[in-house]
């Protein structure tokens, strides 16, 4: 008997967020639809599919960014390692330091290097006093692949370094609060190809420490960078599964239409 608790204690710490029946509604929009999806741990999920589709609405539900649209309305469940994201003990400005969030256009404070990423250490109370936030500073830049290019200039300010830089900086600032998952609305889009290669390496490092979940337009990128794929089109989630299979094999033919080009 006890055997068999550990192993389903075992399998369900393989999964990290578990969505079950997921609707959203912007006023008299159905923006998604039914959605069902288990995202695992220390792994990169990618959302994939059309413009529009919903893959980013959904994105935003797992966080909550959705509160702040005043027409919108979630319903279904969201669990966080059981936790149910939307119950009404639930402090959202605490979920989000749990779960960080990347943008598609980079985003730093008009602040220096140094306080955008000790702004969320602070706001939470993560360092006792200077000596930790400088550590958590240099460590979460470390981790953002981005140390060594800034370590000497640390209180100028982080809206005059390159995109690429800004990028790796606002993804230094999301991990500065030590979350469990790190969610990255096309964090590419606006950045140029050296620039896209230096954060896609980045998301393979971060998997090692956090769930990633990124919603990208580009399926060359989906294919490099995740192990899971989700595949949305008109706020349902058609298909989801191991990359490689999604990619090659795909089971539903509105997949494959989109892989292949036929729609997008």
């Amino acid at each position: 008997m006890n055997d068999m608790r550990v192993t389903e204690r075992t399998m369900s710490n393989d999964i990290k967020i578990a969505a079950n029946n997921v609707d959203v509604f912007y006023g008299d929009n159905h923006a998604i639809k039914g959605v069902d999806v288990e995202i695992e741990n220390k792994a990169v999920t990618a959302f994939i599919g059309p413009s529009g589709c919903g893959k980013s609405t959904f994105l935003r539900c797992i966080n909550r960014m959705n509160d702040t649209i005043d027409v919108c309305r979630v319903t279904g469940d969201i669990h966080l390692e059981g936790e149910d994201i939307y119950a009404k003990n639930i402090d959202p400005v605490q979920l989000r330091a749990r779960i960080g969030m990347v943008f598609q256009k980079p985003n730093p404070f008009p602040k220096s290097i140094y306080d955008n990423v000790a702004y969320g250490p602070k706001i939470h109370g993560l360092a006792k006093n200077k000596a930790e936030l400088d550590e958590i500073v240099e460590k979460s830049l470390r981790r953002a692949a981005i140390w060594d290019e800034v370590k000497d200039r640390l209180d100028a300010p982080g809206t005059g370094l390159s995109g690429g830089q800004q990028q790796r900086l606002c993804i230094g600032r999301a991990i500065a609060t030590a979350p469990e998952v790190l969610l990255m609305d096309e964090p590419c889009s606006a950045l140029d190809p050296i620039a896209t290669a230096q954060v896609e390496e980045l998301i393979d490092e971060l998997r090692q420490t956090y769930t990633v979940i990124i919603v990208t337009h580009s399926m060359q990128q989906a294919a490099r960078v995740s192990q899971k794929t989700a595949f949305f089109h008109l706020g349902e989630l058609v298909e989801y599964g191991d990359t490689g299979t999604i990619f090659t094999n795909p089971s539903d033919s509105r997949t494959e239409s989109y892989i292949t080009g036929r729609i997008g």
